[in-house]
């Protein structure tokens, strides 16, 4: 009969130490393995974490931390208090949805799309012609659009005015900004955000398709029954993150595209920070901002990942 593996034998000086640190000793160098990304994240996350107490302060670039005078919960007062607060925060909420309501569906349909592809060489065309935007920065999008939408000279500006259809504004009029950031988004980030639902896919188990077909399902049914519960645990997953981040709301393409005529509409948080930090030097306002939203998504992900599990799902942990 089979038995079970026998456990290691030990030296006899190793008898006499502590479970611990024979466990410690024998693993030695899978410990060793983690030093290098515990140091990352005590040195560029741990201790960092310090600077929190700017936003208590009133700081003083020349005094430093430990010169500048406390003054309690005053700055978060100044924040709550503005008048550019709401319009801030419901500027920031509406863009982080549009972008988890309208960017995530994407990425999982081109994935469930190549997935389906069978001749290799179209499916790695298309993945690439798809990625290939994700290696653009925000300043090279910006630009395309400019050429195409800038007033009185674009592309498509001017075509519209040759063929007498009137003029086009998209860069600089409100209700086209929102809408525009959104799928300038959808086009750079789908091909990478279907990367990770193709990875998911490609887990799933060969033999339940085979035991789907020999039941007779054709392909919307194993869709329906095995791929997209496949996948909903990272739906999930991808969903919990994205919560994390709701008052992000991309800082890097809302300031490259942002201007003064559509500041109702795209002025957001992390826009305001910069301008008031950098611009103005203030730096213990935009340190409340940044706390504030650490709270919130704090608290947002434990709610989102409660839920989760609810629901049937895995969750975060």
């Amino acid at each position: 009969m089979r038995g079970t593996a026998p456990a290691p034998a030990l030296m006899p000086g190793e008898r006499m130490k502590p479970k611990w640190m024979r466990t410690f000793w024998r693993y030695r160098w899978l410990y060793l393995f983690m030093v290098p990304g515990i140091a990352y994240y005590i040195i560029f996350h741990y201790i960092p974490m310090f600077g929190l107490v700017v936003a208590f302060q009133n700081y003083n670039l020349m005094e430093g931390i430990f010169g500048s005078p406390w003054v309690g919960l005053d700055n978060f007062r100044t924040v709550f208090s503005s008048p550019d607060f709401p319009v801030l925060i419901k500027n920031t909420l509406l863009l982080s949805f549009y972008r988890i309501i309208f960017n995530m569906l994407p990425d999982l349909v081109l994935a469930l799309m190549l997935n389906e592809i069978r001749v290799r060489w179209f499916k790695k065309t298309i993945q690439t012609l798809t990625y290939g935007p994700h290696f653009l920065s925000w300043i090279i999008v910006y630009g395309i659009m400019f050429s195409f939408f800038a007033p009185g000279s674009g592309l498509v500006t001017t075509f519209f005015r040759d063929m007498g259809w009137g003029s086009i504004d998209v860069l600089t009029n409100s209700e086209w900004f929102r809408p525009m950031l959104v799928l300038t988004d959808i086009w750079k980030s789908t091909g990478y955000g279907a990367i990770i639902y193709l990875a998911a896919l490609a887990g799933i188990n060969n033999e339940l398709y085979e035991s789907a077909s020999m039941d007779g399902a054709g392909r919307w049914r194993q869709l329906w029954h095995i791929t997209l519960p496949g996948v909903r645990d990272v739906f999930i997953l991808l969903v919990i993150l994205r919560l994390g981040s709701i008052l992000d709301a991309g800082f890097e393409q809302v300031y490259i595209f942002l201007n003064v005529r559509v500041y109702d509409v795209g002025d957001i948080l992390d826009t305001w920070i910069f301008r008031r930090g950098i611009e103005q030097m203030d730096f213990s306002v935009p340190a409340a901002v940044g706390v504030f939203k650490s709270i919130i998504g704090f608290v947002l992900v434990l709610g989102a990942n409660k839920l989760a599990k609810r629901f049937g799902g895995s969750g975060i942990w």
